[in-house]
Parts: structure tokens; sequence; C-alpha cells
């Protein structure tokens, strides 16, 4: 029994697999007593609405691969063939939506994500395909380089044998999570699945009482003795068991009593349980509690910030991720020079109309935005260049810091600053101590009359 208990007890420690590859925890075991893995923890309602919330937003954000124009701007590189597989289709059967939303649940289960690049003949990559973070070990060669090896089943291709494919390092694209070692990222079901084994028994809990008619489980006492336990058990348990048997009269004979033994869902604090254990696993994915549902700190005034914060804190660090290593698994050295790939987050840090609409004129006004900006960002159509779509505007009141007071200098001041400019620019021509005398001489003398 202690050789059994204590390996039982080693389940909560995390055990390498191989040299490079994730930690895992052994058979999933928590303190809880309820087994947490992957898929098991996506049936628990709160890890379910974060993953969600999390792939759902960085698939649905625009994903654009631009290119570095000679004067140092930016625009679409929609001749490359990357633009396409990013922006549109990575691979024949799925959308960039989907592709995005699959990698990202990986990422959010498993702490990894991986694609396998195909490439043409010429090298150009022409597809990228998710595989099963599962099934994916890594690991380094004799030479210490990188390289994977997935195990591919009749899942993938009914015609396929379990085999074992081993592939380089170019030709996976591999976003990995929060890891020790920077190369493999740690599943944080794994690093938190006491959290998510507490909420998952508490759900149980509260099913199996209402599945017992919502009546605490007791003990049948008889004064005397039974010569079939067992079978006055299953009579009892047919009779009285279950919700569709509530509120059932019990008639007891013989000089029977029954006595509850558990208690009760309140006395259990089985609401408050179940409560801090949905903003405990918020807390796990960095998602604001009102995302889930849980509106009792949220109010109208800081709803608004809490879904900015959102974005700036939970967002941005995923989608840097994803922009980094894309870049550095899919261009070659020359391409990183010219290309970048970027997400759009900025409709999701927009405010309310109105503010918006004082916001673009502020920017219109003083002249770093034109009408045709501002129409883009609202997808809108565009004012042709003819009709000033395209032009930077100024506020008419505002003047150079140098001009100022020139309306208030006397009448004829201004034409005698020009012409003393005129023959400075004359004289600087001119050589040696004729040059100092001319601009001696071009100085005109202020009337004070």
């Amino acid at each position: 029994m202690g050789f059994w208990s204590g390996i039982f007890r080693s389940r909560d420690a995390p055990k390498n697999r191989t040299v490079g590859s994730n930690y895992s925890f052994f058979m999933g075991g928590t303190t809880s007593g309820k087994r947490v893995n992957e898929r098991s923890a996506m049936q628990m309602t709160a890890v379910y609405s974060c993953v969600r919330i999390l792939s759902e937003a960085v698939a649905s954000l625009p994903l654009h691969f631009y290119k570095y124009d000679e004067n140092g701007s930016k625009k679409k590189a929609i001749e490359h063939p990357l633009y396409f597989l990013l922006h549109d289709e990575p691979n024949p059967e799925m959308t960039s939506f989907v592709f995005r939303e699959t990698l990202m649940t990986h990422l959010l289960l498993w702490g990894n994500a991986y694609a396998q690049i195909i490439r043409n003949g010429k090298g150009e990559i022409i597809a990228l395909y998710p595989l099963m973070p599962d099934r994916m070990t890594v690991n380094r060669d004799e030479k210490g380089k990188l390289y994977y090896e997935y195990l591919t089943t009749t899942d993938d291709v009914p015609i396929n044998k379990e085999t074992t494919v081993r592939l380089s390092e170019t030709d996976v694209l591999h976003i990995p999570g929060l890891g020790f070692d920077g190369l493999v990222g740690y599943s944080p079901i794994a690093m938190a699945k006491n959290a998510i084994g507490l909420a998952i028994a508490a759900e149980e809990f509260g099913s199996k009482f209402y599945a017992n008619g919502a009546a605490p489980s007791g003990v049948l006492e008889h004064p005397g003795t039974l010569k079939d336990p067992t079978k006055v058990r299953e009579s009892w348990t047919e009779t009285f068991g279950g919700s569709h048997n509530s509120h059932k009269v019990a008639v007891l004979e013989e000089g029977m009593k029954y006595t509850p033994i558990s208690i009760s869902p309140n006395e259990a604090q089985f609401l408050e349980t179940r409560k801090f254990q949905i903003n405990e696993i918020a807390r796990i994915f960095r998602i604001p509690p009102h995302m889930v549902g849980d509106l009792e700190k949220s109010s109208f005034s800081n709803i608004e910030q809490q879904s900015l914060e959102f974005v700036k804190y939970t967002l941005d660090p995923w989608v840097s991720r994803w922009e980094q290593t894309m870049v550095r698994s899919l261009l070659n050295k020359e391409e990183k020079k010219k290309y970048f790939i970027k997400f759009n987050v900025d409709g999701l840090l927009r405010g309310d109309y109105q503010s918006r609409m004082n916001g673009y004129s502020i920017g219109i006004q003083n002249g770093f935005m034109s009408p045709n900006d501002v129409r883009e960002l609202e997808n809108l159509d565009l004012i042709p260049e003819e009709k000033g779509g395209n032009t930077y505007m100024v506020n008419g009141n505002m003047m150079p810091i140098t001009q100022v007071g020139a309306a208030y200098r006397p009448k004829g001041e201004e034409e005698k600053d020009e012409e003393v400019l005129e023959l400075e620019e004359q004289d600087n021509n001119k050589s040696g101590n004729n040059d100092s005398k001319s601009r001696k001489d071009t100085v005109p003398k202020w009337n004070n009359s």
C-alpha cells in the first residue's frame, strides 16, 4: 500500500519527458481527486469561455503583410505569396480565421502551437497546416540542432499508418508559450490543474446533489439485524434517489429511521466556491471577470477601462508572440529587412462614436490626418484625390512663432525686412571687407516716429 500511495502522491510533481521537450504532469492527477488534462478541462465552462475569448480575439484581428518603402513608410505587400496565406487561406482546407483560432487554442491548452510549413521546389511557402501539440516532441540532435518528431495516425489521413515523422526546424512554425528554456512552453492547464480540478469537483458535487433529489445522503438505522442490507439500500435508492423522486414521502417500518450525514451546500459554501474558482480560472488566462459573466464588481464607469486593459495586458503579449515568431520562421534573412507582419488592434481600442469623432476633428484640424485617413479607419469609401480626400489642412488661425505680432508692426516695416533679407543674400556672395561693409550699410534704421 505504501508503494502505490507513493506513486499517486508523485503525480503532482512535473516530469520531463525528453531533453528539450515540454513538461507534463503524470496522469493529470489533482489534489481534489479529479483527473485534469487539456480535453477534460475544456468541459469546464470557465476554461472553455477563456479559451474561446482569446482564440476568437486573435483570429478576428486583421492580419496584414507589409513592406517598407524607400522613405520609411509602409504599404501592404499584396503581391507577396505570404500575404494571401496569412490574410486569406493558409491552406486549401481552412480560412485564416480558423487557422489562427486552432493554433491559439493549442497554445492556450498545451502551451505550444505547431504548424507544418509546406514549400515548393523554389523554396517558397505555399501552405501552412496545423499539427497537434500532444503528438509533437522537440529535441536536439548530436550537433545541438533542433528537430521535431511528429506522430501521425489514421486520424490525420485514413490511409496513413501510425509512424513518426522527423521535421527540421525550418519546416515547422512553432509558437511557444511561457516556459523556462525559451524553446518549449508549459501547458497552462497542467500548471493550474489543482485549481481546475477543484472547479470540476465543485461542479460534480452540485450535479450529484441534485441527482440525489436535492437531499443529503444519510444512514438508514434498524434496531435489529438485517438479513440483506444491500437489498434495502437498493430499494431505498430506487424509490427515493434521483431528482425525479424528490419530495416523495418515505414510510419506514420496523423502527427504522433515516439520519442525514452529509452537510448541505449552504454549509459547504458551495456557491462561493464555484464563484471563486471561476475567477481563479479567469486569472490563469488573465481575462477580466466581466468577460466570463462575473459582473459583480463591474460598472458602466470601469467596464470600458477593463476592456482596454484586456487589449493592452492580455492580447498584446500574445499578438507580439505571434508576430515575432512568424517573422522568424516564415521570412529569410533578406526578407526580414524589407517585410514585416502586423496584427491591427486599433479596432479594439476605439472608443465610443462621440470620442472617435472628437479625435478625428483634432487630427484633421492639426494637419496630421486627412479626410481619407479618417474614412479608412471608419471603413467608408474614400474621397477622390481631385476632391481633396488626401489633403492635409491646418487651422487658419495658426502661424509660425517667428511671425507672432507681425500684424501690430508699423506699416511698411515688413517690406523693409524683406529688402534687408534680399540685400543680405546678395552681400553673402561678396568677400573680404567689401562684404562686411555692405552688410553694415544695408542695416536699416527703425523709424520710431
